[in-house]
Protein backbone atom coordinates (compact mmCIF):
# COMPACT_ATOMS: atom_id res chain seq x y z
CA UNK A 1 0.00 0.00 0.00
CA UNK A 2 1.41 3.63 -0.84
CA UNK A 3 2.92 5.58 2.00
CA UNK A 4 0.57 8.31 0.62
CA UNK A 5 -2.63 6.22 2.36
CA UNK A 6 -3.50 7.20 5.56
CA UNK A 7 -4.69 3.33 7.31
CA UNK A 8 -6.09 2.94 10.46
CA UNK A 9 -2.73 1.30 11.55
CA UNK A 10 -0.39 4.51 10.27
CA UNK A 11 -2.65 6.89 12.29
CA UNK A 12 -2.36 5.22 15.00
CA UNK A 13 1.51 4.67 15.31
CA UNK A 14 2.31 8.01 14.01
CA UNK A 15 -0.22 9.70 16.53
CA UNK A 16 1.11 7.60 19.46
CA UNK A 17 4.72 8.43 18.80
CA UNK A 18 3.64 12.57 18.25
CA UNK A 19 1.48 12.90 21.37
CA UNK A 20 4.30 11.01 23.54
CA UNK A 21 6.28 13.89 22.57
CA UNK A 22 3.85 16.14 24.09
CA UNK A 23 3.59 14.74 27.82
CA UNK A 24 1.08 12.12 26.96
CA UNK A 25 1.02 9.16 29.67
CA UNK A 26 -0.78 7.08 27.92
CA UNK A 27 -0.13 8.18 23.99
CA UNK A 28 -1.48 4.81 22.20
CA UNK A 29 -4.40 4.66 24.25
CA UNK A 30 -5.43 8.27 23.62
CA UNK A 31 -4.81 7.64 19.84
CA UNK A 32 -7.33 4.77 19.92
CA UNK A 33 -9.90 6.66 21.72
CA UNK A 34 -10.07 9.63 19.41
CA UNK A 35 -10.04 7.28 16.72
CA UNK A 36 -12.75 5.14 17.08
CA UNK A 37 -14.65 8.24 18.19
CA UNK A 38 -14.14 9.93 15.07
CA UNK A 39 -15.04 6.79 13.24
CA UNK A 40 -17.84 5.91 15.61
CA UNK A 41 -16.77 2.13 16.50
CA UNK A 42 -15.53 0.53 19.73
CA UNK A 43 -11.91 1.17 20.49
CA UNK A 44 -11.48 -3.33 19.60
CA UNK A 45 -12.62 -2.77 16.01
CA UNK A 46 -9.28 -0.45 15.28
CA UNK A 47 -7.78 -3.93 15.08
CA UNK A 48 -9.31 -5.78 12.88
CA UNK A 49 -8.95 -2.21 10.56
CA UNK A 50 -5.14 -1.76 10.52
CA UNK A 51 -5.17 -1.90 6.72
CA UNK A 52 -8.60 0.12 5.92
CA UNK A 53 -7.77 3.56 4.89
CA UNK A 54 -9.08 6.38 6.39
CA UNK A 55 -11.32 9.23 4.58
CA UNK A 56 -10.17 12.71 4.51
CA UNK A 57 -12.93 14.10 6.37
CA UNK A 58 -12.39 11.78 9.35
CA UNK A 59 -8.74 12.65 9.19
CA UNK A 60 -9.59 16.12 9.46
CA UNK A 61 -11.54 15.52 12.53
CA UNK A 62 -9.24 13.59 13.85
CA UNK A 63 -5.90 15.92 13.60
CA UNK A 64 -8.36 18.21 15.00
CA UNK A 65 -8.81 16.26 18.45
CA UNK A 66 -5.32 15.28 18.48
CA UNK A 67 -4.06 18.77 18.39
CA UNK A 68 -6.27 19.58 21.47
CA UNK A 69 -5.05 16.95 22.99
CA UNK A 70 -1.54 17.77 22.55
CA UNK A 71 -2.14 20.98 24.15
CA UNK A 72 -3.36 19.03 27.32
CA UNK A 73 -7.07 18.66 26.94
CA UNK A 74 -8.28 15.75 28.68
CA UNK A 75 -8.86 12.66 26.02
CA UNK A 76 -13.22 12.56 28.38
CA UNK A 77 -13.50 15.83 27.75
CA UNK A 78 -12.71 15.40 23.62
CA UNK A 79 -14.93 13.09 23.18
CA UNK A 80 -17.66 13.98 25.48
CA UNK A 81 -17.45 10.36 27.48
CA UNK A 82 -15.41 8.75 30.24
CA UNK A 83 -16.69 4.88 31.65
CA UNK A 84 -16.76 4.67 35.71
CA UNK A 85 -17.96 1.49 37.51
CA UNK A 86 -18.57 -0.10 33.66
CA UNK A 87 -21.34 2.72 32.86
CA UNK A 88 -20.81 5.44 30.00
CA UNK A 89 -21.04 9.00 31.73
CA UNK A 90 -21.15 12.11 29.74
CA UNK A 91 -18.26 14.50 31.11
CA UNK A 92 -17.75 18.34 30.20
CA UNK A 93 -15.53 20.88 31.45
CA UNK A 94 -17.86 21.23 34.21
CA UNK A 95 -16.92 18.34 35.86
CA UNK A 96 -14.03 16.36 37.00
CA UNK A 97 -13.12 13.12 35.06
CA UNK A 98 -14.21 10.49 36.69
CA UNK A 99 -10.97 8.33 38.35
CA UNK A 100 -11.17 4.98 38.61
CA UNK A 101 -10.05 5.21 42.39
CA UNK A 102 -13.13 6.39 42.95
CA UNK A 103 -14.64 3.52 41.98
CA UNK A 104 -13.16 2.19 45.84
CA UNK A 105 -16.30 4.49 47.12
CA UNK A 106 -19.00 2.84 45.61
CA UNK A 107 -17.83 -0.68 46.52
CA UNK A 108 -18.21 0.50 50.23
CA UNK A 109 -21.27 2.05 49.92
CA UNK A 110 -23.10 -0.63 48.38
CA UNK A 111 -21.35 -3.45 50.59
CA UNK A 112 -22.66 -1.47 53.33
CA UNK A 113 -26.47 -0.79 51.87
CA UNK A 114 -26.77 -4.15 50.45
CA UNK A 115 -28.92 -5.58 53.15
CA UNK A 116 -30.83 -2.53 53.67
CA UNK A 117 -34.63 -2.89 53.00
CA UNK A 118 -34.48 1.14 51.84
CA UNK A 119 -31.54 3.22 52.47
CA UNK A 120 -30.76 6.48 52.17
CA UNK A 121 -28.11 8.02 50.62
CA UNK A 122 -26.68 11.77 50.07
CA UNK A 123 -23.52 12.03 47.37
CA UNK A 124 -22.51 15.65 47.95
CA UNK A 125 -20.16 17.50 45.54
CA UNK A 126 -21.68 14.54 42.80
CA UNK A 127 -20.21 16.66 39.84
CA UNK A 128 -20.67 14.48 36.81
CA UNK A 129 -23.41 12.38 39.22
CA UNK A 130 -20.81 8.97 38.72
CA UNK A 131 -21.08 8.29 42.41
CA UNK A 132 -25.04 8.48 42.09
CA UNK A 133 -25.44 6.99 39.22
CA UNK A 134 -23.50 3.85 39.60
CA UNK A 135 -24.56 3.52 43.53
CA UNK A 136 -28.56 3.37 42.10
CA UNK A 137 -27.73 0.85 39.26
CA UNK A 138 -26.79 -1.65 42.21
CA UNK A 139 -28.87 -0.63 45.17
CA UNK A 140 -32.29 -0.63 43.84
CA UNK A 141 -34.75 0.32 46.64
CA UNK A 142 -31.99 3.20 47.98
CA UNK A 143 -33.22 6.53 47.69
CA UNK A 144 -30.39 9.44 46.84
CA UNK A 145 -29.73 12.81 47.31
CA UNK A 146 -27.10 14.69 44.52
CA UNK A 147 -25.64 18.36 45.56
CA UNK A 148 -23.09 20.13 43.73
CA UNK A 149 -22.76 23.90 44.15
CA UNK A 150 -22.32 23.75 40.03
CA UNK A 151 -25.71 23.94 38.24
CA UNK A 152 -24.07 23.35 35.08
CA UNK A 153 -22.17 19.62 36.73
CA UNK A 154 -25.87 19.18 38.17
CA UNK A 155 -27.10 19.26 34.58
CA UNK A 156 -24.43 16.77 33.77
CA UNK A 157 -25.33 14.64 36.44
CA UNK A 158 -28.95 14.73 35.83
CA UNK A 159 -28.14 13.86 32.05
CA UNK A 160 -26.38 10.77 32.81
CA UNK A 161 -28.71 9.70 36.11
CA UNK A 162 -31.59 9.86 32.55
CA UNK A 163 -29.56 7.80 29.88
CA UNK A 164 -28.98 5.33 32.69
CA UNK A 165 -32.97 5.08 34.16
CA UNK A 166 -32.25 6.47 37.94
CA UNK A 167 -33.14 9.76 37.82
CA UNK A 168 -36.93 8.98 39.22
CA UNK A 169 -35.24 8.28 42.97
CA UNK A 170 -32.48 10.87 42.81
CA UNK A 171 -33.08 14.28 43.75
CA UNK A 172 -30.30 17.18 42.59
CA UNK A 173 -30.10 20.04 44.91
CA UNK A 174 -27.51 23.07 43.96
CA UNK A 175 -26.43 23.87 47.47
CA UNK A 176 -22.94 23.93 49.62
CA UNK A 177 -22.51 20.81 51.17
CA UNK A 178 -26.36 19.62 52.56
CA UNK A 179 -27.60 23.20 53.23
CA UNK A 180 -30.81 22.54 51.56
CA UNK A 181 -34.24 21.54 53.08
CA UNK A 182 -33.63 18.65 51.02
CA UNK A 183 -30.38 18.14 52.98
CA UNK A 184 -31.62 17.31 56.49
CA UNK A 185 -32.14 13.78 56.31
CA UNK A 186 -31.51 12.23 58.72
CA UNK A 187 -29.19 9.65 56.29
CA UNK A 188 -27.98 5.99 56.16
CA UNK A 189 -24.91 6.99 53.93
CA UNK A 190 -23.69 10.46 53.29
CA UNK A 191 -20.92 9.58 50.58
CA UNK A 192 -18.43 12.53 48.64
CA UNK A 193 -15.39 12.99 46.68
CA UNK A 194 -14.95 16.73 47.85
CA UNK A 195 -11.95 18.98 46.64
CA UNK A 196 -8.67 17.86 48.80
CA UNK A 197 -5.89 19.03 46.69
CA UNK A 198 -3.86 21.79 48.54
CA UNK A 199 -3.39 24.83 47.17
CA UNK A 200 0.40 24.79 47.50
CA UNK A 201 -0.02 21.58 45.41
CA UNK A 202 -2.02 22.68 42.33
CA UNK A 203 0.76 23.96 40.66
CA UNK A 204 2.38 20.48 40.69
CA UNK A 205 -1.12 18.66 39.30
CA UNK A 206 -0.50 17.14 35.72
CA UNK A 207 -1.07 19.81 33.10
CA UNK A 208 -3.92 18.30 31.87
CA UNK A 209 -5.65 18.51 35.06
CA UNK A 210 -4.54 21.59 35.73
CA UNK A 211 -5.18 23.59 33.00
CA UNK A 212 -8.95 22.04 32.26
CA UNK A 213 -10.58 20.22 35.39
CA UNK A 214 -12.48 22.95 37.42
CA UNK A 215 -10.24 24.29 39.99
CA UNK A 216 -13.19 24.42 42.28
CA UNK A 217 -13.67 20.79 42.56
CA UNK A 218 -10.14 19.67 43.13
CA UNK A 219 -8.22 22.44 45.57
CA UNK A 220 -9.99 23.20 49.08
CA UNK A 221 -7.68 25.52 51.18
CA UNK A 222 -4.13 26.01 52.37
CA UNK A 223 -4.74 23.03 54.39
CA UNK A 224 -6.31 20.30 51.59
CA UNK A 225 -8.89 19.52 54.45
CA UNK A 226 -11.17 22.65 54.41
CA UNK A 227 -14.19 21.02 52.62
CA UNK A 228 -13.78 17.73 54.38
CA UNK A 229 -13.87 18.94 57.41
CA UNK A 230 -16.98 21.00 56.84
CA UNK A 231 -18.96 18.13 55.60
CA UNK A 232 -18.08 15.48 58.89
CA UNK A 233 -19.06 18.51 60.83
CA UNK A 234 -22.35 18.25 59.21
CA UNK A 235 -23.06 14.74 58.44
CA UNK A 236 -21.97 14.18 61.89
CA UNK A 237 -25.62 16.05 62.62
CA UNK A 238 -27.53 14.41 59.87
CA UNK A 239 -26.71 10.89 60.00
CA UNK A 240 -29.15 8.18 61.55
CA UNK A 241 -27.49 6.67 64.49
CA UNK A 242 -25.12 4.12 63.05
CA UNK A 243 -24.97 6.06 59.61
CA UNK A 244 -22.03 6.03 57.81
CA UNK A 245 -19.95 9.19 56.33
CA UNK A 246 -16.97 7.96 54.02
CA UNK A 247 -15.00 10.20 52.02
CA UNK A 248 -12.12 10.03 49.04
CA UNK A 249 -8.96 11.53 49.91
CA UNK A 250 -5.36 11.82 49.39
CA UNK A 251 -2.10 10.73 50.46
CA UNK A 252 -0.66 14.02 51.13
CA UNK A 253 -3.70 14.78 53.42
CA UNK A 254 -5.06 11.24 55.02
CA UNK A 255 -3.86 12.39 58.08
CA UNK A 256 -5.42 15.39 58.33
CA UNK A 257 -8.24 13.82 56.55
CA UNK A 258 -8.68 11.34 59.55
CA UNK A 259 -8.21 14.27 62.55
CA UNK A 260 -10.73 16.19 60.86
CA UNK A 261 -13.05 12.89 61.80
CA UNK A 262 -11.68 12.58 65.13
CA UNK A 263 -12.34 16.16 66.16
CA UNK A 264 -16.56 15.19 65.70
CA UNK A 265 -17.55 13.87 68.88
CA UNK A 266 -20.68 12.09 67.65
CA UNK A 267 -18.83 10.60 65.22
CA UNK A 268 -16.84 7.18 65.81
CA UNK A 269 -13.48 6.95 62.88
CA UNK A 270 -13.17 4.01 61.12
CA UNK A 271 -9.97 2.53 59.29
CA UNK A 272 -9.27 4.80 56.22
CA UNK A 273 -9.10 1.94 53.42
CA UNK A 274 -6.48 1.90 50.75
CA UNK A 275 -6.38 2.11 47.26
CA UNK A 276 -4.53 -0.43 44.63
CA UNK A 277 -1.21 0.99 45.01
CA UNK A 278 -2.01 0.88 48.29
CA UNK A 279 -1.90 4.83 49.05
CA UNK A 280 -4.80 6.38 51.67
CA UNK A 281 -7.87 6.80 49.80
CA UNK A 282 -11.08 6.64 51.89
CA UNK A 283 -11.59 8.08 55.51
CA UNK A 284 -14.62 6.79 56.97
CA UNK A 285 -16.88 7.33 60.25
CA UNK A 286 -19.69 6.10 61.50
CA UNK A 287 -22.48 8.10 63.70
CA UNK A 288 -22.09 6.66 67.85
CA UNK A 289 -25.36 4.88 68.10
Amino acid sequence: MSDDVWTVGRLLTWTSDWLATRGSETPRLDAEVLLAHVRGCPRIALYTAFETPVDEAQRGRFRGLVKRRGEGEPVAYLVGNREFFSLPLRVSSAVLVPRPETEDLVVRVIDICRDSAAPRIADVGTGSGAIVVALAKHLPRATFLATDISPQALEVARENAARHGCAERIEFVVCDLLDAPAGAGPWDVVVSNPPYVREDEFALLPRDVRLHEPRGALVAGPRGVEVLERLAAVAAERLVPGGWLLMETGPAVAAASEAALEQQPELVREPTLLDTAGLARVVRARRRS
